[in-house]
């Protein structure tokens, strides 16, 4: 495979992965719907700050460590998993506060700054494990065998990050129409607990699910 073969094989790929609905898609959403559109940059930006990361472990090799080691990915995916426990049991006690509004407080203080949700995006995906291990067996695939495996890798993964920032710009984007809407407590209080009871299954079945 020759290097504009790989960009494009790879490109393709990451397209699909990165329309995927899942965790990081439900975090913005529901960080956009709640909180405004910059704390959902933010945690899109975290999001993509963990893709970039992985993808500069996994291209040097440190990945590889956690392919093996079975301490070294269940440590992982203990803290994983009890963050996602912790983060989406408070969005459930924010959406139970029968003061609505107040509610999301507890997620997030209204005069926090944004950039705790880049923290949130960028941890929810450097402690998941399935993250490391996909970019370990992932990204070789498009490294052709003549090319600087460390910087074509971390480029590949720039590419990635681009893609993902593009599509959570566009899902923040798409709900701004609907902002009015989306700050009513009701709408908030279910959009909480949707997201949280989203965090909290992913949290357990992450704990719960074997290695494969």
């Amino acid at each position: 495979m020759d290097p504009v073969s790989a960009v494009i094989a790879f490109s393709l790929a990451a397209a699909l992965l990165v329309i995927t609905p899942g965790l990081d898609t439900a975090l913005v959403l529901r960080t956009a719907a709640v909180e405004g559109p910059r704390p959902a940059l933010q945690a899109g930006a975290g999001v993509s700050s963990g893709v970039l990361l992985w993808g500069l472990i996994a291209s040097l090799g440190l990945g590889a460590l956690l392919a093996v080691s079975e301490t070294a990915y269940m440590v992982l995916k203990v803290v994983g998993s009890l963050y996602l426990l912790w983060l989406g049991g408070r969005m459930l006690l924010a959406a139970l506060r029968p003061d609505g509004g107040a509610g999301a407080a507890v997620v997030v203080p209204r005069n926090a700054s944004a950039g705790n949700w880049f923290w949130r995006g960028l941890m929810t995906n450097l402690l998941n494990p399935k993250v490391g291990i996909f970019y370990v067996t992932f990204l070789p695939q498009f490294v052709p065998p003549d090319m600087p495996v460390v910087a074509f890798s971390f480029g590949l993964a720039a590419i990635h990050v681009a893609m993902g920032m593009s599509w959570f710009a566009l899902l923040v984007g798409a709900t701004r129409p609907f902002a009015r809407v989306l700050q009513s407590p009701t709408v908030r209080r279910v959009l909480d607990g949707l997201t949280g009871c989203v965090l909290v299954a992913f949290g357990l079945r992450l704990a719960l699910e074997r290695r494969g």
